[in-house]
């Protein structure tokens, strides 16, 4: 599937500010699962341009900028040809076929940051989740993963949140509800307590547009998880849909700790106090076979 994404981001201010550099997220990787034709990003005012990878091989682009403005206009477009059309086509390594299952000591050492729990993270509430949604789960490991992510999409409600910021698992677990990212963050925790290597991805889903739904929400950028799998490799979950990944997804950045990959990040500043207002727009196109 061929899909073009055009993404546009614009900040007003209400005066003049100056910027301090600013790392921007929006270069879809490229792996055996997706291929990216085209990329280009329009940046106003004008900023250098610095690409580079961050430490887990991210695309990444620095922007520094001179003088004022009272607004910043951000607009990526691109082309992915999204190739897992099948997210179940993999073997996994024998000693992986049933979960609980270990990792060699090669690849633990790799994972260790895929391992660790995050700040404030309460086993007992988590084992308390465990119990009441998944006290009887499946032996083989592919039917473990899909029950587990199919129990945190059932046991929450969807809500968008267009502020900033991530929920912290407790507060997820509490509300019974959360964003994308709040879903992927509270299946990371629960991976990771049961001793499965987790990371946070961000990315766009592709959904067509349903006619017979005119109150269907505007677009935004998505959020959802990798676990690895010895033989499998990295695989994705989506728990605010309760699936696995398929080709409908396109996958811009992944991280062990959520936060660090924002699509766009960086801070203004101004000798006069300024509040700032944010607009977005996403389309995403399926061109089908090109």
């Amino acid at each position: 599937m061929f899909l073009r994404v055009t993404h546009h981001t614009k900040y007003e201010y209400t005066n003049l500010v100056s910027f301090a550099p600013h790392t921007v997220y929006l270069r879809p990787r490229e792996s055996e699962k997706q291929r990216l034709h085209e990329y280009s990003l329009e940046i106003s005012p004008e900023a250098r341009r610095v690409s580079s990878t961050d430490v887990e091989n991210n695309s990444i682009e620095w922007l520094y900028f001179n003088g004022q403005s009272s607004f910043l206009d951000l607009k990526s477009q691109c082309l992915v040809e999204t190739l897992n059309t099948n997210p179940f086509d993999f073997f996994l390594e024998p000693n992986a076929l049933n979960f609980p299952f270990n990792y060699s000591q090669l690849d633990l050492s790799i994972l260790k940051p895929h391992l660790a729990a995050s700040d404030g993270t309460n086993y007992s509430e988590i084992n308390h989740w465990l119990e009441k949604h998944l006290h009887a789960p499946p032996l083989d490991s592919i039917s473990f993963i899909r029950a587990l992510n199919t129990a945190v999409f059932v046991s929450l409600t969807y809500v968008r949140r267009d502020e900033e910021g991530i929920q912290s698992v407790h507060e997820t677990l509490e509300r019974g509800s959360g964003s994308c990212r709040d879903y992927a963050v509270l299946l990371i925790a629960i991976c990771r307590h049961l001793g499965l290597a987790a990371r946070f991805v961000s990315g766009y889903v592709y959904e067509p547009v349903n006619i017979a739904n005119p109150h269907q929400t505007e677009l935004s950028m998505h959020a959802w998880v990798e676990v690895y799998l010895p033989g499998g490799g990295w695989r994705g979950l989506d728990p605010s849909r309760g699936i696995f990944c398929d080709d409908t997804f396109i996958a811009v950045a992944h991280s062990a700790r959520a936060e660090t990959v924002s699509p766009i990040r960086g801070k203004f500043y101004s000798a006069i106090p300024a509040e700032a207002s944010l607009c977005t727009n996403l389309n995403i196109e399926n061109r089908g076979v090109l």
